[in-house]
């Protein structure tokens, strides 16, 4: 029995020995590596969080300037259809006065031109009937002698 007790003490004073080796040497390095390890898979852990708290920031951020955009495109759509359209507009108007002034203008030219006809009308009608006073008369009618009585009569007509 004594071969078991020997063994088992030797056992024992070479596992107190193991673990005191184990301790001394090998459990601080370990435990530090894990120690090492658990804080950089926390500060990973952490910038992934702040990696998904900064990409929704980005996210809402770029969502807001698109929105922005869009409205500030569709307020320059609006002002340039009002652009455009105060342009028509002014075209439009000008061409209207362009029209009535081309108008007013062709109506006095036509006014002139029936004074010019109604004139020479007269004076046609004043020759004929000179000529035919004349061939009534059987006698020349002086047209110079009586320029006053011609130009009533033409008047008149």
């Amino acid at each position: 029995m004594i071969s078991i007790n020997v063994t088992l003490i030797g056992q024992m004073i070479t596992f107190f020995l193991f673990l005191a080796f184990t301790k001394r040497f090998v459990w601080p390095p370990i435990s530090q590596a894990l120690k090492d390890r658990q804080a950089k898979v926390a500060d990973g852990l952490a910038a992934a969080e702040r990696g998904h708290l900064e990409l929704s920031r980005a996210q809402e951020s770029a969502a807001a300037e698109i929105k922005r955009a869009k409205e500030a495109s569709g307020n320059l759509v609006v002002d340039a259809k009002k652009q455009g359209d105060q342009i028509i507009d002014q075209a439009r108007t000008r061409a209207q006065e362009e029209g009535q002034r081309i108008i007013q203008q062709a109506q006095a030219e036509i006014e002139q031109q029936v004074l010019q006809a109604k004139e020479q009308l007269r004076k046609q009608i004043a020759t004929i009937a000179l000529f035919g006073a004349e061939r009534i008369l059987e006698k020349s009618v002086d047209a110079s002698s009586h320029q006053g009585m011609l130009d009533k009569l033409a008047e008149e007509i």
